[in-house]
Parts: C-alpha cells; structure tokens; sequence
C-alpha cells in the first residue's frame, strides 16, 4: 500500500506534496524516489576521479540520489516514509521500483513540451505513462 512520488532534480516540492496528498487519501506509505541517469552517473564518477583519485562505489552514488530525493522531501516540508536513490533508465527504474513495492499509484512531474521536442528527445514522464502498472498522477510544471 504505497504511493510513489518520483522526483528530478528540477525539485520536485509540488511532486511530493501531491504523493503525500494522495496517500494521505487513501491510507497509504509516501515513497520519494529520485533516479540518477547513467549520464549523470558517470559525471559523479569523473568528478570523483579527478578531484580524489578514487572512483565511487554503487552505495555513493544512490546515496547522492537519495540526498536529492531528501532535498524535495524537505523544501515541501513532507514526511516521507521512505525515501529512495535509484541509478539508471530513470523511466526503468521508477516502473520497475514501483512494482518491487506493488505500488497503488505513482506521481510524476511533467512539463509542456513541443511535438518536436518529444519525438527527438523523448519523457521520461510519458514512458511512464505509457509503461506503468498502477494509476499515475501528473502534477505539471506551472
């Protein structure tokens, strides 16, 4: 019994107020979620390299995700029961998180976008949308 609120680094308040206004609903957990991309992945461990000498491990690199999914948490000012880093396909991991937990609902970000712009770049959202088991929620980008 859980809601998935999945956040990008664009902040992520209004995503978590409305996980938590939904759960609250419908009696159920809040899990905030952030994804890092496999792109931001290997700038975290570039960074890492060039300024340490050292790589970093997995458990560094979900815990920078969660530190993000924290940060929205936070600046809403909502109580996450959980609260998640994830690295990958963020449109992957989100689905595939969110059926690890039998999620009862998702919500996700969203923006307006060109036609263009999503045929050449794609959503993340719109993956999501389109791929996912359980009711998503859109909060759009005011």
């Amino acid at each position: 019994m859980v809601v998935v609120a999945a956040v990008d680094r664009s902040g992520g308040e209004r995503i978590v107020a409305e996980g938590r206004k939904t759960a609250d609903a419908h009696g159920l957990a809040l899990h905030v979620v952030h994804t890092l991309s496999e792109a931001d992945f290997r700038d975290l461990e570039r960074a890492s390299y060039e300024t340490s000498g050292t790589s970093l491990d997995m458990e560094q690199i979900e815990s920078v995700a969660i530190t993000i999914a924290r940060e929205a948490t936070s600046n809403a000012g909502v109580e996450a029961d959980e609260v998640v880093g994830l690295v990958g396909k963020p449109s992957q991991r989100v689905i595939e998180y969110a059926a690890d937990v039998d999620a009862d609902y998702l919500v996700v970000g969203g923006r307006k976008r060109s036609s263009v712009g999503k045929v050449l770049f794609g959503s993340v959202t719109q993956s999501i949308l389109l791929n996912a088991d359980c009711p998503v929620v859109t909060v759009m980008e005011e």
